[in-house]
């Protein structure tokens, strides 16, 4: 199937008030999994790379985004490239031409006026060259800090930084948090109704891992479109190895402990897939 583009998945989902699940890639394995998540409930879905899986790439975007590309050609179902938590500007202009449709460009860490300005400046360089952004607003905790009320995207403020800066989806921060390896983040649903109904573009939830599986229904439901996930698949992932090397210790071959862990990757996706969507 052809190379899908995040702006039209995205806007399709926003129209049909359902969610759209976008997975982080660090590995073949992870993009080869997330493409066969989807294909198994026939959805659509998103790869996503981040900053610090380029990072750990020797810093080359190139090799892992054609990689990426290449599994989205070949799957069943329409499956986007994504940059994700791009505080790099080199790192945003690199996304030219790789086959990514997307990026998330995160100024998130500034005050408010300097978050508007170089966003303003990202958006501005990514429709010009027919890339859709997303940016970030509040604090969406974990990893480098800690979630607290007082850094949640305020709606007013919100409308006003989306219609300063032009960006085409915003992540908000409503309860959820980085990096969770348990399933117990509070969502303010309140809070995400009323960024809906103010903010004129999609909404996007990341450290959606840390959401337990009704509340990532609830949340599509109350006003999110895009739903992040890579913790929870680096959880499953690292567990199948574990659990294949400890049951077979003389294992040398890495595909041998792979493949489960792939198998285990697709399991999961699907599954997030499932519960978005809900019952």
């Amino acid at each position: 199937m052809p190379l899908a583009r995040t702006a039209d998945l995205v806007a399709a989902a926003h129209q049909a008030g359902t969610g759209l699940a976008a997975f982080n890639v660090i590995t073949l394995e992870h993009a080869e999994a997330i493409a066969a998540g989807a294909e198994h409930v026939g959805k659509p879905v998103i790869l996503q790379i981040s900053e610090n899986a380029v990072k750990f790439h020797h810093g080359r975007l190139r090799p892992i985004a054609a990689a990426a590309t290449a599994v989205a050609h070949e799957a069943a179902t329409p499956v986007a490239v994504h940059l994700d938590h791009v505080e790099d500007e080199t790192l945003l202009h690199a996304t030219a031409d790789t086959g990514a449709s997307s990026v998330m460009f995160d100024a998130s860490k500034l005050d408010y006026d300097a978050n508007v300005n170089v966003t303003k400046a990202a958006a501005a360089w990514a429709h010009s060259r027919g890339l859709f952004l997303e940016a970030e607003l509040g604090e969406v905790g974990g990893k480098d800090g800690a979630h607290a009320p007082g850094v949640r995207t305020d709606p007013d403020e919100a409308a006003a930084f989306v219609h300063a800066t032009g960006v085409d989806a915003l992540a908000v921060a409503v309860g959820s948090s980085h990096a969770m390896s348990d399933r117990t983040a509070s969502l303010d649903f309140d809070l995400i109704t009323r960024l809906r109904d103010k903010v004129p573009v999609p909404l996007v939830l990341h450290g959606s891992s840390g959401v337990s599986d009704d509340d990532l229904h609830r949340a599509v439901t109350a006003g999110i479109t895009k739903i992040n996930v890579g913790t929870l698949l680096n959880l499953r992932f690292t567990a199948a190895v574990r659990a294949h090397l400890d049951a077979n210790p003389d294992v040398n071959d890495p595909r041998r402990y792979l493949a489960p862990a792939r198998q285990a990757v697709t399991d999961a996706v699907a599954a997030m897939i499932t519960a978005i969507e809900g019952p």
